[in-house]
């Protein structure tokens, strides 16, 4: 794929935001395009805002580029300051530790996964450890300019808001990993976030300052909701890709629940359908918004692409037959039915407290109100209705609990056709009937 064409089909898509001057004349120079991305480990694992930049990386690979991902074991001992409004909080050496191998762990997976060829792993920790104080200033602190520094945005907006040395140089460490990568392995090109952009373009000019090289850099977009909130993030906090984290339904029903106008700005960035399908997919979703033909292609292309054809798989039959005309029967069918259903709105109830109830009714007014149901009256006008199911049976409301049949010690309730409810029954003899 010729530059022109790159670039193009990232501005196309709505992932490129900025990039460096003369980067046509770089790309289509026959030299060989080394590109990096670099990650702290500033959390046991990476979540999907994350993911804008690394399938971007991903793409860049698909046009012939080599691809090396740069794992922050140093940086995130340091903390960015970029674009926050007050002083990151440190991690311990441990924790840094651990998160940076749980992040390798990951990307290995997602990279083994999704790519035709493996990319080039490294650790800033790794030439950072080697050099003392002395070294660093001497090498490093000698060919940037405080003056430069200080025009960068990020800088600016918390210079006069408790912006401490230790964070104030995090550009200049980050601007020697570029210098090192380009030294040790020819690497010619950064790709990061936008909010990155400060600290990428330091290093740029690093690079020049100290080797007479020129290298370039590209950032993708800062994706938001049309909200303006952050995207991935949820009331519960971010969208992660470990599953302990996130659990994989959560994370395909995030995409599934995304509004029609965030569907449309995700599908061309996330997805790897060509741009034609991708307008004909939009051309669709407009005749038809009640199919969600962008939200189920978003959610299985990107389940598949952090968590496997299996687990996708998992999550599309037991999404059928919970949320589908299916019976008990189907229900009990269902792998570990008892996770799958902790993921929608849920209730607990000990085990000797559910079966002193005298009837389903009082089980339900005690569990379910206010809920599942705003008020009792409303409970007893969707029984009257006979738009109640229990595990996809329909019971008399008088009838005793001890009646209902029971899956692994949880029930759940459908009230009309799209709200669903689980009860978790908790305590000893737990058997499944």
């Amino acid at each position: 794929m010729d530059t022109a064409t790159v670039l193009k089909d990232l501005s196309l898509r709505g992932i490129l935001k900025d990039y460096t001057n003369n980067i046509e004349s770089f790309l289509s120079s026959g030299e060989k395009v080394k590109v990096y991305l670099g990650i702290d480990p500033t959390a046991s694992s990476i979540h999907i805002g994350n993911l804008v930049p690394l399938i971007t990386l991903i793409r860049l690979q698909k046009y012939g580029y080599e691809p090396f991902l740069l794992i922050g074991g140093a940086t995130g001992m340091i903390g960015d300051p970029s674009f926050k409004s007050s002083e990151r909080v440190f991690l311990d050496e441990q924790t840094i530790i651990e998160n940076q191998n749980s992040i390798r762990k990951q990307l290995e997976k997602l990279v083994s996964n999704n790519c035709s060829k493996p990319f080039v792993i490294l650790n800033n920790k790794d030439w950072f450890s080697e050099m003392n104080t002395i070294q660093f200033l001497r090498e490093a602190g000698k060919n940037i300019n405080i003056s430069y520094m200080l025009t960068k945005e990020s800088i600016k907006r918390r210079i006069n808001n408790s912006l401490s040395f230790t964070e104030f140089s995090y550009q200049i460490l980050q601007a020697y990993d570029f210098f090192y990568l380009n030294d040790k392995y020819g690497v010619n090109l950064q790709l990061g976030g936008g909010d990155q952009w400060g600290n990428i373009t330091t290093g740029v000019d690093f690079v020049r300052r100290k080797s007479g090289k020129e290298v370039h850099a590209l950032s993708t977009i800062l994706l938001t909701k049309k909200d303006g909130t952050k995207f991935g993030k949820t009331e519960g906090g971010a969208i992660w890709l470990d599953a302990n984290k996130t659990s994989p339904y959560e994370f395909y029903q995030y995409w599934i629940n995304l509004s029609d106008d965030d569907a449309k700005k995700c599908i061309a960035i996330y997805s790897q359908l060509p741009l034609e399908q991708i307008r004909e997919l939009i051309s669709q979703q407009n005749s038809q918004p009640e199919r969600r033909f962008i939200q189920r292609q978003l959610a299985k292309e990107m389940t598949l692409f952090v968590h496997g054809a299996e687990e996708y798989e998992r999550i599309e039959k037991s999404s059928e037959i919970i949320f589908g005309n299916s019976s008990y029967e189907d229900l009990c069918r269902i792998d570990n039915i008892r996770s799958f259903l902790h993921n929608i709105a849920n209730a607990e109830i000990n085990r000797e407290q559910f079966f002193s109830f005298n009837s389903i009714f009082e089980m339900l007014a005690h569990v379910c109100v206010p809920a599942f149901f705003p008020s009792r009256n409303e409970l007893k006008r969707h029984i009257n209705d006979n738009c109640i199911t229990i595990n996809k049976r329909k019971y008399k409301m008088t009838d005793p609990v001890s009646s209902l049949d029971l899956i692994d010690d949880c029930i759940l309730i459908q009230k009309g056709k799209k709200n669903y409810f689980s009860i978790f029954i908790n305590g000893q003899d737990k058997n499944c009937y």
